[in-house]
């Protein structure tokens, strides 16, 4: 059976801590839930762009942001139709994390990622010949995967050792840099293996318990700075089959991601004491309140008069009842009075 060849190093053991911490305070932190639709919304859309980006898609961030909120863009059909084919393969992954991988769990995302892209006989189909990947601008080849004719028996070989792995034997984080490196190994479409590849790693994460509330995107990490990407991909050809270099590299792309989105959250949370004086729970607040959180926390108060400037459209009456809200669930406090009255963050 399939068996990885890596060593556990003290910078594998560094980051996956630097992981860990990152997942507590993350799924713990008061004031979360204000703004998981906007964290999960914000991490779809980087990892739909820089995914597809990696691969030669030529629309920028805001382009593609565009596309996934239905707009109408000038681009290439083509790199619309793989941008909202990346989102269709993420809403799979969404609702499907709890069952079993399977081979054809991988086809039928490979089916989605290619969906109008590959001639539809092609999609969710393993290939039939022999591909080599080469270097865009030299021509050299970079790598010449397995005969097609091992496919099948490479996949089934390692989706056995995928399912038989016991939760405690391998952090989630190191399976799923080996479920992206194996499937980048074997390469078993004519196009999309990429896509598939850091699909099915965060569909591994998700089914481990480190969706970590669907925040981050590591496709990011790799088209920041892609050179790097693939040739941590091809250390492992170089050192024989030996996995470590580019685990550490994985490992080390998640843990950067999850202190940035740890950073963020608890600057949102304002104050782990709210959490406490609110007896431990979480608070759910409108999109409005949301906003009025993040102008106080960016400018130290708010004012009525610059009710307007946040919500053109909405009366003053609504803007201090959404206040009300706020005041009464202990986040701000009212000081002043009259026109000098000021909205701030409540002090604990």
């Amino acid at each position: 059976m399939y068996s990885p060849q890596f060593s556990i190093t003290n910078k594998i053991l560094k980051y996956t801590g630097t992981i860990e911490a990152a997942k507590e305070l993350i799924e713990n932190a008061p004031l979360v839930p204000a703004w998981e639709a906007k964290f999960r919304e914000e991490a779809i859309v980087r990892t739909v762009h820089h995914g597809t980006h990696i691969e030669g898609n030529e629309l920028n961030f805001t382009e593609a942001e565009k596309v996934l909120a239905g707009a109408q863009i000038v681009g290439r059909d083509r790199d619309i139709q793989e941008v909202l084919n990346y989102r269709n393969v993420l809403k799979y992954i969404e609702g499907f994390h709890a069952v079993e991988l399977t081979e054809e769990t991988i086809k039928h995302m490979h089916s989605l990622i290619t969906d109008r892209i590959m001639p539809q006989e092609t999609c969710g189909e393993y290939r039939k010949s022999q591909v080599v990947v080469k270097n865009s601008q030299t021509g050299e080849i970079t790598f010449r995967p397995p005969p097609s004719v091992e496919i099948p028996y490479l996949i089934s070989d390692f989706i056995l050792w995928y399912n038989t792995l016991k939760l405690e034997e391998m952090h989630p984080a190191m399976k799923a840099g080996i479920v992206h490196y194996e499937l980048v190994r074997i390469h078993p479409f004519l196009d999309g293996n990429g896509r598939v590849a850091r699909a099915v790693a965060t569909l591994s994460l998700f089914r481990d318990g480190y969706d970590i509330k669907r925040f981050f995107s590591l496709e990011e990490y790799y088209d920041r700075e892609p050179m790097r990407y693939y040739e941590a991909l091809q250390s492992v050809a170089k050192l024989e089959g030996n996995t470590t270099f580019w685990l550490e590299y994985f490992i080390e792309g998640l843990a950067i991601e999850l202190t940035r989105i740890k950073e963020k959250v608890k600057t949102l949370s304002t104050d782990l004491k709210i959490k406490r004086s609110m007896g431990g729970q979480q608070l759910a607040l409108s999109e409005r309140q949301i906003k009025i959180v993040e102008f106080i926390q960016e400018n130290g108060f708010l004012q009525n008069k610059a009710f307007f400037e946040l919500f053109p459209t909405i009366s003053e009456d609504t803007v201090l009842r959404e206040i009300k809200d706020l005041i009464n669930k202990s986040i701000i406090q009212k000081t002043g009075s009259t026109k000098g009255v000021r909205y701030v963050l409540r002090a604990q």
